[in-house]
């Protein structure tokens, strides 16, 4: 019986990506995002794949969607008019933060400013204890009288964060009551359902940033939905979380925050399942598309979990400097660096690259749309990495004078550079942006580069990869099958997942209530399979359960996986072997003689997975026979070299192919350097391997 096809849909700042399965064929196609109706680009891509695959909209068994949406308006700060709502005396306390400096030295360090500006910030009298007990009872009259405000200001979206809410929603919920009532067009987030978690800030930071893109996120997806529906799209949709899970659009539409980093997750997730294919336990994930770049750690097949980041980090990428969203997310570093990223010349005299990105509307100077700013790709085709027929397929068709003249005018007139230099130039310092950043990213979770395997795909990654992992002293590099489209294949691989988090502080001495904590574990998991129930009726599931552990006293926690079961069987005593052994891993030693402690804890339940085929081995190796040939920048000396050029369909498993040279396929070409030798292995990855010296 033929395989039922299914669809997943990326959007980006730049492209959108769409991939089509059906059985062993797959059908991939880039299109540009359309940032004003970035709804009627996922249609016309989906229209596009449709029609070249030959598969009608009706007999779609599934559709998964994953989009930057939420991420690029609070980067560029285009979110809806928004509220924060507060226990009376604590409006400041989201611009206070931790009240520290992230950078000591610097004087003229800037903090992100919050997403609600402070006479939108507006105090409540009502104050609930940190066990749950009410100390002033809600002042519903008060809250009523903040309506005419909201309106006269324009407010369309509003935060709910009072104090201790974690543990008793009560006033949250009676203030939800209230404004539904007086003004039922107000999209309204409680801190208490988005992040029920102690730390007023991030909680409130998080609250914020939900209401923030929620009206925004849910007239995009109505808007879709219409769409696919117009189209006989009768397949359930299902998007694509933060967490590297599915989830429903209903779930969606509450809590977009859980959709931030919903791109860059799908990329993860693509990476950890060739990472066990392959059996390599140690990967550094690299996705870059035109606006932005995503680096991952993956250990033993498994991304990096965690439950707090940070969103457009503003300061050379250190921690502080962007803002917090409490919500489960693989653990990334994103720069805005991508193909699209601007280059220019600081105050200094210095090439900058990025932040700012053409995206895809003008586009870099060789879309000839009306771009004149001097870009990555612009760089990249000066430099002969991209043949300007091939390009998206060769439904762009590139200009190298449009390149050259931006080149030129913005880099190399200025610092009296030539063009291939200044183009060079410009390659390397984004080069130099992602490996700084990898390298920063890797010191934050007390992790090594060295002796790991990077896993590259995103339309730029594989042109820039090589280059990078020499940066980064790594001496094999992976290009996936349809890289130009990974996050969107990644979406195919994700299980539909739900994770439930809770605070409840939790002392492991001698009260220590095993059944208690049994049942409250029985809660969570009910709570999650309700959602993992409605996406995956039948799959079995898969638990995961953590627990946010300290020392007694500390004021930083660390992240303890707990065993499967009751805990009734281990106690107290396991879980404290547990957490001193993830201790002293994350910071050689323990501390003898102190009590730990419990501050939250964590849930995640995800439908199965079928098993992972690893890769088949290659019985020979041969030369693999090149198509045409270019002429191509050497990154070394800055000369022109005549240097072969392939194209991927026509590989092999067992193909070898000798840098420098050029592999082309529709959605990205990838770059192999004078020090790399690209092997094509069982699975028709793009496997180069550093030569020695």
């Amino acid at each position: 019986m033929m395989e039922h096809p299914r669809l997943a849909v990326d959007i980006g700042g730049t492209f959108t990506d769409c991939v089509l399965e059906r059985g062993v064929r797959r059908w991939s196609r880039k299109i540009l995002t359309t940032p004003s109706a970035p709804a009627e680009g996922v249609l016309a891509g989906i229209d596009a794949i449709l029609a070249e695959s030959g598969v009608e909209a009706a007999d779609l068994a599934l559709v998964v969607h994953g989009t930057t949406l939420a991420t690029n308006a609070i980067i560029e700060r285009k979110g809806a008019v928004t509220a924060l709502l507060v226990t009376q005396g604590f409006r400041d306390s989201v611009e206070m933060a931790y009240e520290n400096r992230f950078e000591q030295y610097d004087i003229f360090m800037d903090k992100p400013p919050p997403l609600v500006p402070r006479d939108l910030r507006l105090g409540v009298p009502e104050r609930i204890g940190a066990r749950g007990q009410i100390i002033e009872p809600l002042d519903e009259a008060a809250v009523a009288a903040l309506v005419p405000q909201l309106r006269a200001a324009g407010v369309t979206s509003v935060a709910i964060g009072f104090l201790h809410s974690y543990a008793n929603p009560a006033h949250e919920l009676c203030t939800r009551e209230l404004l539904a009532e007086a003004a039922p067009d107000l999209a309204v987030t409680l801190s208490s359902e988005v992040c029920p978690e102690m730390r007023e800030y991030e909680r409130w930071s998080t609250a914020c940033a939900n209401a923030y893109v929620q009206p925004l996120m849910a007239g995009y997806l109505a808007r879709l939905d219409d769409g696919l529906r117009r189209r006989d799209v009768r397949c359930p949709m299902f998007l694509m979380t933060s967490a590297g899970g599915l989830t429903t659009v209903e779930i969606a539409r509450r809590f977009p925050v859980r959709l931030v980093e919903s791109g860059p997750a799908g990329g993860a997730m693509l990476a950890a399942h060739l990472a066990a294919q392959c059996d390599y336990d140690r990967v550094l994930s690299f996705d870059m598309g035109g606006t932005t770049a995503k680096i991952c750690l993956i250990d033993d097949g498994q991304p990096q979990f965690t439950r707090a980041f940070e969103v457009a980090r503003q300061y050379r990428f250190l921690k502080g400097s962007g803002l917090p969203i409490r919500t489960p997310v693989i653990d990334m570093v994103e720069i805005g660096a991508g193909g699209g990223s601007i280059a220019g010349i600081d105050p200094l005299g210095r090439i900058q690259v990025g932040p700012e990105s053409a995206g895809s509307e003008p586009g870099p100077a060789c879309y000839g749309r009306g771009g004149a700013g001097a870009t990555v790709t612009d760089a990249d085709l000066l430099l002969g990495r991209i043949l300007p027929d091939r390009f998206a397929g060769g439904t762009i068709e590139l200009s190298v004078e449009a390149s050259r003249r931006a080149v030129t005018q913005v880099i190399g007139a200025k610092l009296g550079l030539g063009e291939r230099a200044a183009a060079l130039a410009i390659s390397e310092v984004v080069e130099e942006n992602m490996a700084n950043a990898a390298r920063v990213h890797a010191v934050e979770c007390g992790k090594e580069l060295a002796q790991r395997t990077l896993i590259a795909f995103g339309g730029a990654a594989p042109l820039h990869a090589a280059r990078l992992a020499e940066k980064l002293d790594i001496a094999t590099v992976v290009v996936p099958t349809a890289a130009g489209v990974g996050s969107a294949l990644g979406f195919l691989i994700a299980p539909v997942a739900f994770e439930v988090v809770r605070s409840r502080y939790v002392r492991l001495g001698a009260e220590f209530d095993a059944a208690a904590l049994d049942r409250f574990r029985a809660e969570m998991r009910a709570e999650a399979e309700a959602v993992v129930r409605s996406g995956a009726p039948g799959a079995p599931l898969v638990e995961s359960w953590t627990a946010k552990m300290r020392y007694r006293g500390q004021g930083h926690d660390v992240t303890v996986a707990l065993p499967s079961g009751s805990l009734s069987a281990g106690g107290a005593a396991e879980l404290v072997r547990l957490f001193e052994a993830q201790y002293a891993l994350q910071f050689g030693r323990t501390i003898p003689g102190l009590e730990a402690e419990v501050m939250s804890w964590a849930l995640r339940l995800a439908a199965a997975c079928a098993p992972i085929e690893p890769c088949p081995p290659v019985s020979a190796e041969r030369p693999a026979a090149a198509n045409a040939r270019t002429r191509l920048v050497d990154t070394q000396t800055g000369d022109f070299a005549d240097v072969p050029v392939y194209d991927r369909a026509g590989l092999s498993p067992g193909d070898v192919i000798v840098g420098p040279a050029l592999i082309t396929e529709d959605e990205t070409t990838t770059l192999v350097t004078g020090r790399f030798t690209a092997h094509i292995n069982g699975l028709g990855h793009i496997v180069l391997t550093r030569r020695s010296p």
